[in-house]
């Protein structure tokens, strides 16, 4: 039976990362199941569940780490797309990332802007595509 950390996670993630989020889980239920597990109730049920911040000013923290740190680019991809579904705008996202650069390095700042142009095309594709 699930936890009240893990229905919350879920639906935080959920909210956030939509279907791209479980399967993400999803891939790794048959490797490291409880990894999956708990990335779904620390992260998401215990701290993107908490108030004190709203979901789109969690998303622009994360975006500010993930480009800082400069080695995630699936997860930074992933969470411009969550910042995106929280009602973060393009250019709130770029105008982040290029804040960056101060912290982390004009590289880092350029990779993750290169990222979000990746995603925003296939947003755009997909749009296109649906319509």
């Amino acid at each position: 039976m699930p936890s009240d950390r893990f229905e919350r996670g879920q639906a935080a993630l959920s909210r956030i990362h939509g279907h791209v989020g479980e399967g993400v889980m999803a891939a790794l239920q048959d490797i490291a199941p409880d990894f999956a597990r708990l990335i779904i109730e620390f992260p998401y049920g215990d701290l993107y569940s908490r108030p004190g911040l709203t979901p789109k000013e969690r998303q622009i923290a994360t975006l500010a780490s993930l480009t800082t740190l400069g080695h995630a680019p699936k997860e930074l991809k992933a969470h411009i797309q969550g910042a995106l579904n929280v009602g973060c705008t393009r250019q709130e996202v770029v105008e982040v990332i290029m804040q960056m650069a101060v912290y982390a390095g004009f590289p880092a700042a350029v990779n993750a802007l290169l990222v979000a142009k990746e995603l925003f095309a296939e947003v755009d594709t997909a749009t296109r595509n649906a319509g």
